[in-house]
């Protein structure tokens, strides 16, 4: 095993090893990409993350990342204020948007229910969505969370919730995906393909 260490490489090292999905590998070559840019650059990029850090929150409304108060999808006059689609990360919520097929509003929980992991509802922003339905406005709540074991049990657990307020609850529909065969997919798969099936 070599001896060869330079102290700061190391620490550089062991912060990229932090990231998810960044190995040891990885985050060696990293490290030397940073090493190797011009150091305005580098100082460029480190200002962005401490920039982000600083002023990134989250909207007042829906909890998305933002830098104001209110992000730019509560703060549009032309978004469906009826509708909130319920998301687990600020990334689920960019990509439905990249669909350009949604037109309501978000909600996002920043998680999902997970006694495993010693995650429960008071650590997600469930009160924050609650506290948006008392206005009468919203008449449907979609749940997007992911197909997983966590994901159905905390749209289980929301839908629960939000059907005595008289709000509609709905489920994204999950199935076949472009491309794949139906001999590949597993029996919940087809099940849910099943369920969200739509009219020709």
């Amino acid at each position: 095993m070599s001896k060869y260490h330079v102290a700061p490489l190391d620490r550089l090292v062991e912060q990229f090893e932090r990231l998810p999905g960044i190995g040891s590998k990885t985050a060696q070559r990293l490290a030397y990409f940073v090493l190797n840019m011009p150091k305005a650059q580098a100082e460029e990029f480190s200002h962005a993350i401490i920039d982000a850090h600083e002023k990134i929150r989250y909207c007042d409304v829906c909890c998305n990342f933002s830098d104001q108060e209110r992000c730019s999808v509560c703060r549009s006059e032309t978004r469906d204020k009826s509708l909130i689609c319920v998301v687990e990360t600020p990334r689920d919520a960019i990509a439905i948007e990249g669909t350009g097929d949604y037109h309501g509003t978000y909600h996002v929980l920043h998680g999902v229910i997970s006694p495993l992991n010693g995650i429960g509802p008071d650590q997600l922003t469930i009160k924050e969505l609650l506290s948006r339905l008392g206005g009468g406005e919203v008449s449907e709540v979609i749940m997007a969370t992911n197909p997983t074991v966590e994901g159905e049990a905390t749209a289980m657990y929301l839908s629960r919730l939000l059907k005595p307020l008289g709000v509609k609850v709905t489920r994204l529909a999950y199935g076949i995906p472009v491309g794949g065969d139906l001999e590949y997919a597993d029996d919940m798969t087809l099940s849910r393909a099943l369920e969200g099936r739509s009219e020709f």
